[in-house]
């Protein structure tokens, strides 16, 4: 199409996209990125806003808005009556890289300080896996929510509560701490009220706020070991690593006699008592009884992840640690693992004196929890949607798990690998036999698409039996059949690689 007469381009302006809107803030971030890369020298004229917005199709308005801002910002200098130009302050050298549109040379800078390193550790272990056989809480086809969650999104967004508006309650939504009390009430006999409700984004963030605001000075807590990564690396962020008292596990979960051995007076006991991660067993009574016995004498606080305590395959769910003693445990759940991982939706259940400081804990962090999804959960909840889900995916999860045990009896050797036993959760255990490295399995499993986790990292000092996590998710049979062949192929040459030539 040929030009209009009059108008002008600049060539070095990337295209808008217009479906996406706020053209303004789009064309100020394209002078922005033109004058950092060179292309819009200091002092250089700019066309006129009628030129520029002719030559962009755009509204002269828009134009103004972002010459507006670039002025406001200082990349831009605008006289009454004069052209409006490059700023002359930005004047500074740009590399021949820079003018060429090669990628700049990294900064050569100093080493990074020892807390940005570990950091950068936990965003490698954290990175996001192929959704793939083993993942873990990949909740595809039949595993997934059905229509009931996209029509109450619709009506609720667009028009209901869930509409944009301002801050929200740093608490969370009062319909959804509501729905949340009555859920746990029936579902894990928590006894709480809405008003001891402190919603979060995911499990992650609730045990970041609980040792934020327990471990202050030099207050220890006890951790499992082996333990989910993500308590770990929070304590071991901390600057004080030596905090956290790792007590072993047995047949009977965390070994509470061991613990009094090794730290008495700690402030704090993280435990996954339904259903320990990653071993898979649940605390047995006794266990319960004495850990809770050691709470109320020393004044500590019990951690309770309640993790994967609604797939439960033969029988009930075990009843929560919190029923039997509300005032020293402080409740954590999530709907990221029965629901979808994206929703980033959990809950704080704490006793009536520490809610506000969950609260102003969670301020700092951000702010408050995003509110649109917060009323679509409580529409879900309030509705029976949710157990109706969670009847549903059991018996989608007890197929998955009957269908990865019948594949491994085929394709893998007992004597490299046999499964723990379990009758609850969202995934396996897979023990390996000795010389076969649990870390080298992973990676040469992920080369051929299938996604194992290591279980030796989850133990004190990062070196415990070889094992591997394998998730149910929401595969095919011929998914799993492919990917279990895959795995056992994995492990076999790992430990032909471990006998040597």
């Amino acid at each position: 199409m040929p030009r209009k007469p009059g108008s002008m381009e600049i060539p070095s302006l990337g295209a808008l996209d217009r479906a996406a809107g706020q053209l303004g803030r789009q064309l100020a971030q394209l002078l922005r990125d033109a004058i950092r890369r060179g292309d819009l020298k200091p002092d250089e004229v700019l066309p006129s806003t009628r030129a520029l917005a002719v030559s962009l199709r755009v509204a002269r308005g828009t134009v103004i808005e972002a010459f507006e801002q670039l002025v406001a910002e200082g990349f831009l200098e605008s006289q009454p009556g004069a052209d409006t130009r490059v700023a002359h302050a930005l004047s500074s050298p740009v590399s021949s890289a820079a003018a060429s549109g090669q990628p700049l040379a990294p900064n050569v800078a100093g080493p990074i300080p020892e807390r940005a390193q570990m950091f950068t550790q936990v965003a490698r272990q954290f990175k996001e896996v192929p959704q793939v056989p083993f993942a873990v809480s990949v909740p595809n086809g039949p595993a997934a929510p059905d229509d009931a969650w996209r029509r109450l999104g619709n009506r609720l967004r667009a028009r209901g509560a869930g509409a944009p508006t301002g801050y929200g309650d740093p608490q969370g939504a009062r319909a959804l701490r509501e729905a949340v009390a009555d859920y746990v009430r029936k579902s894990r006999s928590v006894r709480c009220d809405a008003s001891q409700v402190v919603i979060t984004s995911g499990t992650q963030q609730g045990l970041y706020l609980t040792c934020q605001v327990l471990l202050d000075g030099d207050a220890c807590a006890w951790v499992e070991d082996p333990a989910y990564r993500g308590i770990t690396a929070i304590l071991e962020s901390s600057g004080h690593p030596e905090r956290m008292v790792r007590v072993p596990v047995d047949a009977e979960g965390l070994n509470v006699d061991e613990g009094i051995r090794l730290a008495p007076h700690a402030r704090a006991a993280f435990v996954t008592s339904s259903n320990q991660y990653p071993l898979g067993m649940p605390l047995s009574m006794a266990r319960r009884e004495a850990l809770l016995a050691w709470a109320r004498s020393t004044n500590a606080w019990v951690i309770e992840d309640d993790y994967d305590s609604e797939l439960r395959y033969a029988g009930h769910p075990f009843p929560s640690l919190q029923g039997l003693s509300p005032d020293r445990v402080i409740y954590l759940g999530t709907f990221s693992k029965i629901l979808f991982p994206s929703l980033r939706l959990g809950y704080v259940i704490a006793p009536p004196n520490l809610v506000e400081a969950f609260c102003g804990a969670r301020v700092l962090i951000d702010r408050n929890p995003a509110n649109a999804d917060q009323h679509v959960l409580a529409a879900f909840i309030a509705g029976g949607y949710l157990d109706r889900h969670i009847r549903r995916i059991r018996g989608v999860y007890a197929e998955r798990r009957a269908c990865i045990v019948d594949a491994i009896g085929r394709w893998l050797p007992g004597e490299l690998a046999w499964l723990q036993p379990s009758d609850q959760g969202m995934h396996l255990l897979l023990w390996l036999g000795r010389g076969v490295d649990d870390m080298r399995v992973a990676a040469h499993a992920a080369q051929s698409g299938v996604v194992v986790r290591a279980v030796s990292p989850m133990y004190a000092g990062k070196r415990g039996p070889m094992g591997l996590v394998l998730g149910l998710g929401g595969f095919s049979d011929h998914e799993i059949e492919v990917a279990t062949r895959l795995l056992g192929e994995s492990i076999a040459a790992v430990e032909r690689q471990s006998r040597g030539p």
